[in-house]
């Protein structure tokens, strides 16, 4: 993914209206992140609140997604010990590593789609072995990197496609 600024992050917001995506947070550290490692920006609001935040490039311009994480009881199963695998990279996480959230469709703000994905959005990185999960959650796979990151990039797709 090439770099972006918070200007054109704001910009690329789809599913918010631009009052939200005004006073949505970006992240400070964006001159730092690993841009040739990532497909896609993903961030947590800083606040500790529900909101996630997703940026990509989708049909040849940026797009970016307002998420909302359900909490764990709430999307029907128990936290613990159970291991939940991310629908896009494909990393197994123990207890709340991973969540799913909704977006709210485009056109009908009314209704939303769900995924569910790595809680702290660095599927980029799981999926490089640049970062690791709690207790080793990777799945051995024959897969080249190349291979696992369009695999990554496709099923991304389908989820923007949806929304």
């Amino acid at each position: 993914m090439k770099p972006v600024t918070a200007e054109e992050i704001r910009a690329a917001m789809v599913n918010c209206s631009k009052g939200e995506a005004k006073r949505m947070t970006i992240p400070r550290d964006l001159a730092e992140r690993p841009w040739d490692d990532l497909d896609f920006l993903g961030w947590r609001d800083p606040s500790g609140s529900d909101r996630g935040y997703l940026v990509t490039e989708y049909e040849g311009a940026l797009a970016g997604l307002f998420l909302r994480c359900v909490p764990p009881t709430a999307a029907g199963r128990s936290v613990g010990r159970r291991t939940t695998v991310c629908s896009l990279c494909l990393t197994a996480h123990p207890g709340t590593g991973v969540t799913l959230m909704t977006a709210a469709r485009r056109k009908n703000r009314e209704d939303s789609v769900g995924i569910r994905i790595c809680a702290d959005l660095d599927c980029p990185l799981y999926l490089r072995g640049i970062k690791s999960p709690p207790q080793g959650g990777g799945m051995p796979e024959t897969l080249t990197l190349e291979e696992k990151a369009s695999r990554l990039r496709g099923s991304l797709e389908a989820f923007l496609a949806k929304v």
